[in-house]
């Protein structure tokens, strides 16, 4: 099979669920993945030998708009690259600061030109444009780049919806002209992917989608979901936009979700997700697994022996017991926060294996179908 960026190697007999290979200068992504998220440089409460030995991930996210304000791209430059200033071998994905946009609404002001922010640290200004957003995730050096745009919220009415997508696309026009005229940073190959925006209204979808898809891209992403509208409506979305999107290049689901979102999300086609909530969860006592949600800090698991989830294969969950971990959670004891972050981290990562040997094997929809029910349970 001839080597590009992405190799599709198989399709579900019975769903649009995909099995693939994205190759990057880091090393293999075996899809469909999920990337746990390291804003600043770290993957919250987890050591890089816990991220690659019991995790097993494959490709960890970093954040632009915070990396850039700590530690600041001139010391990420000066240790030649985020990869080496955490000592991080595979690849690693850069947001471009289009969730803050979103989420940081209330200390922004937004432009043609860009984005000035006020500082959440500090309240200095700083100024993102498409052009030095390029240059910021180049410097970070991450293997894969989101283009710059608005996550749109998902209560958007279609005039702002339809206003923020055009905005996004004329802030995509610059950032490909940007990223296309300068180089790859420290001796890897960088790739750029657009971001598909539009709200919850399909007829904008399409258009966003058709749009990007004839700009013929490494590879493709779809943002501003899970922002307020309902599941049903996001897995619509999904819907839309992957029957336009070309076939032969990786999709993302920017910080899409549950188990279960993703789940369903690889059902309708999507390759590769993240989200802070395996670690976010973990660290107020929810964990994720093949019988369903526990909450650690309920009194039923206070004498509970048992291993955390006898059916993960997560080093930890067969090192500790559900009473002793329950313990921890209420002693604000920061191992408990550590153990349940792996541990949920490690069921996202089965979780997608899992999801890819069944798509190999032509039972995907079956199978999960199946384990929906179980893993949406409460314990």
């Amino acid at each position: 099979m001839e080597k590009t960026f992405f190799n599709l190697q198989a399709t579900d007999a019975n769903s649009a669920a995909r099995a693939g290979v994205v190759h990057t200068d880091h090393g293999d992504i075996l899809t469909p993945i999920f990337m746990p998220v390291g804003t600043v440089g770290t993957v919250k409460g987890v050591h890089r030998r816990e991220l690659e030995d019991e995790i097993k991930a494959q490709i960890i996210l970093g954040n632009t708009y915070h990396l850039y304000l700590r530690p600041g791209t001139k010391i990420l430059q000066q240790a030649g690259g985020l990869h080496k200033f955490e000592g991080w071998t595979r690849p690693i994905l850069t947001d471009s600061g289009g969730y803050q946009v979103f989420s940081l609404a209330a200390i922004r002001k937004m432009k043609e030109e860009g984005v000035e922010f006020a500082s959440h640290i500090d309240g200095r200004k700083l100024f993102f444009t498409p052009e030095n957003v390029m240059q910021i995730e180049r410097e970070i050096g991450a293997d894969i780049m989101m283009a710059f745009d608005e996550c749109t919220p998902g209560t958007a009415d279609k005039k702002y919806a339809k206003d923020s997508m055009d905005r996004t696309h004329r802030w995509l026009d610059r950032c490909i002209q940007a990223f296309d005229s300068t180089p790859d940073l420290y001796g890897y190959k960088q790739h750029l992917f657009p971001i598909v925006q539009g709200c919850v209204y399909p007829d904008l979808r399409q258009e966003a989608a058709k749009r990007l898809r004839d700009l013929n891209r490494d590879g493709y992403a779809i943002g501003g979901l899970a922002v307020g509208e309902p599941a049903e409506k996001m897995y619509e979305m999904i819907e839309v936009v992957n029957d336009i999107l070309p076939t032969d290049k990786p999709r993302y689901l920017m910080g899409v979700g549950t188990p279960w979102n993703i789940l369903e999300a690889i059902e309708r086609g999507v390759d590769m997700f993240d989200c802070v909530m395996p670690t976010r969860n973990g660290r107020n006592g929810q964990i994720f697994t093949w019988n369903g949600v526990m909450n650690m800090r309920n009194k039923k698991w206070e004498d509970d022996f048992s291993e955390l989830d006898p059916c993960g294969t997560a080093y930890v969950d067969h090192q500790y017991s559900r009473a002793y971990v329950r313990h921890l959670i209420h002693s604000d004891e920061m191992l408990g926060l550590q153990i349940l972050s792996i541990h949920n981290l490690a069921f996202y990562l089965e979780l997608v294996k899992a999801a890819r040997e069944h798509i190999l094997a032509g039972d995907y929809k079956q199978w999960k179908d199946s384990v929906m029910p179980v893993i949406m349970s409460r314990l």
